[in-house]
């Protein structure tokens, strides 16, 4: 009788299991790009429910950032944040911190390490850091280090200059684009140490690469391509010029890419360019419609989530299924778009 009650029990829990795990397999992996008027928070939800916030965006506007990070991070059901990774210690990246943790649970602080720009602003902005994030778990990375988030893979590319050196599952090819692209210059700042990640969901693939400048983007992508094709890109440094090689950009040949730039910063004509003219790309989201701008080069006002300068903050969803296909939400109008996997 007791090796019955054994055997059911087992296949019990086994079934269990299996529930669990369908379950989670059907959940889409979740994106919430936060509008922090031209810095970055972006919200990653795992199938699993666990979670990922890359950066906090600004400090003051009195919690404007940080309310706006609780606000998606209740639309997503999450009592806490398991993982803050902070791309660099500029203030649009890094000032939201001791906002953010007066508001909601954060698990552990991720980083490159200690600042490494000679800036008082800088060093003012990451010594705030340091005394908000006392207490909490903190953990240093490295490139080609990952994140123990179930159900994705979150690697890190890029992290305190340095950067992958071996091509990712299927990328290390030569890189046809890089003959053409212009040399660019040594960056001192803390956007060149910039922690940037390629999140993987089965065949759907996601890149950040923070506020990385040429320089370094073109150190992964010439001679060879070591990242590979990605589905989903996060423009780097929201759209600076400083930023997104032509290199870079077009060997990633991005399906979608967004612009995480606010009404007066980001978005400038040459790299929304680039972006744009990407072999396969079919649309470019941006948060916000950029004023300094022209019409040639901002998207059509229904993939922008914030079309007047003074507005509600609004938000760019993207759920993304494990077959590589994802929906792009503007969280302004309710309305989506659906894309189907790359052939």
């Amino acid at each position: 009788m007791r090796s019955l009650f054994r055997a059911v029990l087992s296949l019990s829990l086994l079934q269990a299991f299996v529930n669990v795990q369908a379950a989670e397999a059907s959940k889409p992996l979740q994106f919430y790009f936060v509008d922090v008027e031209g810095g970055q928070a972006t919200l990653v939800v795992s199938p699993s429910g666990e979670s990922l916030l890359i950066d906090t965006g600004w400090p003051g506007y009195e919690g404007r950032d940080a309310d706006r990070i609780l606000a998606a991070a209740h639309q997503a059901g999450l009592k806490q944040i398991d993982y803050v990774l902070i791309t660099h210690y500029h203030r649009d990246h890094v000032g939201g911190v001791p906002q953010l943790v007066d508001g909601i649970k954060v698990g552990t602080f991720v980083d490159h390490g200690p600042n490494l720009e000679d800036s008082q602003v800088t060093r003012a902005d990451y010594k705030a850091y340091e005394k908000a994030i006392a207490g909490h778990a903190h953990v240093l990375v490295k490139p080609g280090w990952e994140l123990p988030i179930k159900g994705i893979q979150v690697r890190v590319i890029s992290a305190a200059g340095e950067h992958v050196t071996e091509p990712l599952l299927g990328a290390g090819q030569a890189n046809s684009y890089c003959a053409a692209e212009p040399s660019a210059l040594v960056d001192d700042t803390e956007n060149a140490r910039s922690v940037g990640v390629m999140i993987t969901y089965g065949q759907f693939r996601f890149l950040d690469l923070g506020d990385l400048t040429k320089k370094k983007e073109l150190e992964i992508a010439c001679p060879n391509n070591l990242l590979g094709r990605v589905d989903l890109f996060l423009v780097t440094h929201h759209g600076a010029d400083l930023s997104n090689p032509k290199a870079l950009v077009w060997a990633l040949h991005p399906q979608v890419a967004i612009v995480d730039n606010g009404a007066r910063k980001g978005a400038s004509p040459a790299a929304w360019q680039v972006v744009h003219d990407s072999p396969g790309l079919q649309d470019v989201w941006q948060l916000h419609y950029a004023e300094e701008s022209d019409k040639a080069h901002n998207t059509d006002p229904e993939r922008i989530a914030n079309v007047k300068e003074n507005c509600e903050g609004k938000f760019l969803n993207v759920t993304a299924q494990k077959d590589g296909s994802f929906t792009v939400i503007n969280g302004r109008t309710a309305e989506e778009k659906k894309y189907s996997r790359k052939p």
